[in-house]
């Protein structure tokens, strides 16, 4: 018998290259997939009008049945998208630094953010740096390289795809509910973004869902706490598989 898939989904404006730090730490138990999101890295770029479900419906081509996904940021929104329409690929979710049915005001701070890069990508690009990487201890050379993968953006692309990102909660927010596979939400308790208050609301509205919520840790869970994130998937896929 083969090892189980894990399939890793990464963030709008970055590539599959940020999974690497915790798929090195998973392939000695599971066949480890990381494909770039519509839109991201060697794919063309994302048309005007994407949506969710366009992201979702191209990225479940890539996804063998029975798949353990795991979802960050955008990831994370298109992972739950999949275990809502496209069920038959999902045996569990996980859903890594998401936002969940943001609030009046945390609608109006993404739609900012998106604002802004429209008017000026590299600042917008600085701006998510210093949001993501001050005051933690992820390694220079991956604050380069973040910044590097950022800046080779198509810009229209990027700004169609961060436009899902910014609306894509209130899309699959009301269907939460339907989501039966065993859930799993982590956050960093000092991510501005996608917080831990969004992380309870997401375990809140998923039948048996568990909220993990690691300490001092910021947005970009997959490179600051690797680890921490590869031991979290593998325990939870073990209890999940063989409860």
């Amino acid at each position: 018998m083969g090892k189980p898939t894990v399939v890793l989904l990464h963030g709008v404006g970055l590539d599959h290259t940020i999974w690497e730090p915790v798929a090195a730490l998973l392939t000695d138990r599971f066949s480890v997939r990381t494909p770039d999101l519509p839109g991201h890295g060697a794919r063309p770029p994302a048309v005007d009008g994407v949506s969710l479900a366009d992201l979702a419906r191209e990225i479940a081509e890539e996804i063998p049945p029975g798949a353990h996904v795991v979802g960050f940021s955008l990831g994370a929104l298109i992972a739950q998208h999949l275990a809502v329409h496209h069920r038959e690929h999902i045996a569990t979710l996980t859903s890594v630094s998401s936002v969940c049915r943001r609030t009046e005001q945390e609608r109006q701070a993404v739609l900012a953010r998106l604002a802004r890069a429209e008017s000026d990508f590299p600042a917008s690009v600085e701006s998510s740096i210093d949001r993501w990487f001050t005051g933690t201890d992820i390694a220079a050379e991956w604050v380069s390289r973040t910044r590097k993968i950022l800046l080779a953006n198509n810009v229209r692309s990027f700004l169609n795809c961060y436009r899902v990102f910014a609306t894509g909660d209130a899309e699959i927010g009301p269907h939460l509910e339907s989501i039966t596979v065993p859930a799993l939400a982590v956050t960093g308790a000092d991510d501005p973004g996608s917080t831990p208050e969004m992380t309870n609301r997401l375990a809140a509205a998923l039948p048996g869902c568990r909220a993990v919520v690691i300490p001092a840790t910021r947005h970009m869970l997959p490179l600051e706490r690797p680890r921490e994130l590869a031991e979290g998937i593998t325990t939870f896929i073990g209890e999940a598989t063989y409860a």
